[in-house]
C-alpha cells in the first residue's frame, strides 16, 4: 500500500517562559504531518522536539522524507528515526488503522483536570491561594518547581502550601536534577509521611540511577528526564513515570500499555499543536480510566488561543 506524506512547518510562542533542564522555553518549532493511503483514509502528526540538536536533526531527515512511499518502508524507517518524528508518523498511522480517532470504537477521549504548574515568575503564594479559592470545592493538583533557592526557604514554602491546601489535594514537586543525594535524602525523610505530597519529580541527576531507586524507597519519586537518558527504565522503574507522547517515538506502544492498565504512568504535555493535543487528552484519558488515576499536566493557560491549537486537524493543518 502507498502512503502519501505531506508536512508543514509551524512556530509559535508561549504566553511565559517555562523554565526546563536545559534552560527557558519560550518557543516551540516543528512540523506537522498529514498522511493518506490509497483508500483515502487520513492520518494526523505532529513532530516537536524540545531538545535543539534534536530539532536540528529532525530538521534534516523531515526535508529528505520521500512524498510517497510504500506502508512498509515507513514501519521500518519509524524504528530508526529520531523519537519526535516516531511519534509523528506512528500517531499517522495509528488514526489510518483506526486505532483512535472517529474511525475507533472510543473516538478521541477528553482529557481529565490538569495539574496547575505554578509560574516561578509570580508570587507563589498569591497563585496557590488564587488557585484554592477558585477549586475550594474540588480536588485540585499543584506542581512547583523547587531546587532553584536555597533549601531552607523552599522547605518553607512548601510547608506553608501544604498547609493551606485541602485535604484531598496534592502537591507535586519537580527539582530538574537540582539536588545532591544526601539534599533529596533530607527531603525525602521530612516529607515521606506528608500524605498531599503526591511524588518528588526528578530530584538527581537523569544517570544517578542508583541514587533514584534508593530515594524511591523512601518516599515516592517520579522519573522524568532520566526516562529520556534511558527509555528503558520504563519496563524496570515500578514508581511513578512522566511520559511525554510527543517525545518518546512510536505513540502505539504508549497507547497499548495504558489499554493494558499499566501503572504509575503520568501524561504530560511538551506544548503540542492542537494535533498533537488529541493525543495527549486521548491517552491522559485512557490514564484516569486505569488502576493508578492521576491528574496529567496538560499545561493550561502556557499557549496561544488560535487555530493553531483547533481540536480539528484540518483547521490547524491551514492555519500554517
Amino acid at each position: 500500500m502507498n502512503l502519501i506524506i505531506r508536512k508543514k512547518a509551524f512556530s509559535f510562542s508561549l504566553n511565559k517562559a517555562l523554565k526546563t533542564s536545559q534552560g527557558f522555553l519560550t518557543q516551540k518549532k516543528g512540523w506537522l504531518i498529514k498522511v493518506k493511503d490509497t483508500t483515502g483514509k487520513v492520518g494526523w502528526g505532529e513532530v516537536s522536539p524540545i531538545d535543539q540538536k534534536e530539532l536540528i536533526k529532525c530538521n534534516q531527515i523531515i526535508n529528505n522524507i520521500k512524498s510517497d512511499m510504500t506502508r512498509n518502508e515507513l514501519e521500518s524507517q519509524i524504528k530508526d528515526w529520531p523519537k519526535p518524528i516516531g511519534f509523528g508518523m506512528g500517531a499517522a498511522l495509528a488514526e489510518i488503522d483506526c486505532k483512535v480517532g472517529k474511525g475507533s470504537k472510543e473516538g478521541w477521549l477528553n482529557a481529565p483536570k490538569s495539574s496547575i504548574l505554578l509560574d516561578s515568575n509570580d508570587s507563589i503564594m498569591d497563585q496557590v491561594n488564587f488557585i484554592i479559592n477558585q477549586n475550594r470545592a474540588k480536588n485540585t493538583t499543584i506542581k512547583l518547581k523547587v531546587g532553584v533557592k536555597s533549601n531552607k526557604s523552599e522547605e518553607a514554602l512548601v510547608e506553608k502550601i501544604l498547609c493551606l491546601l485541602p485535604i484531598h489535594s496534592k502537591l507535586r514537586l519537580d527539582v530538574n536534577e537540582g539536588w545532591e543525594l544526601n539534599q533529596a535524602e533530607d527531603w525525602a525523610y521530612k516529607f515521606k509521611k506528608e500524605p498531599k505530597l503526591e511524588w518528588i519529580e526528578q530530584p538527581l541527576p537523569a544517570e544517578n540511577i542508583e541514587g533514584l531507586f534508593k530515594l524511591s524507597k523512601i518516599i515516592s519519586i517520579a522519573l522524568d528526564e532520566s526516562l529520556v537518558h534511558d527509555f528503558s527504565l520504563i519496563k524496570s522503574w515500578r514508581d511513578w513515570q512522566i511520559r511525554r507522547p510527543v517525545l518518546e517515538g512510536d505513540p502505539r506502544l504508549l497507547l497499548e500499555e495504558l489499554k493494558q492498565g499499566a501503572k504509575f504512568r503520568s501524561l504530560s504535555t511538551t506544548f503540542e499543536t492542537g494535533i498533537g493535543k488529541r493525543w495527549l487528552h486521548h491517552l491522559a484519558a485512557l490514564q484516569s480510566q486505569g488502576p493508578t488515576p492521576t491528574a496529567p499536566g496538560l499545561g493550561p493557560g502556557w499557549t496561544p488561543k488560535t487555530a493553531l491549537f483547533s481540536k480539528n486537524p484540518e483547521i490547524v493543518w491551514e492555519s500554517v
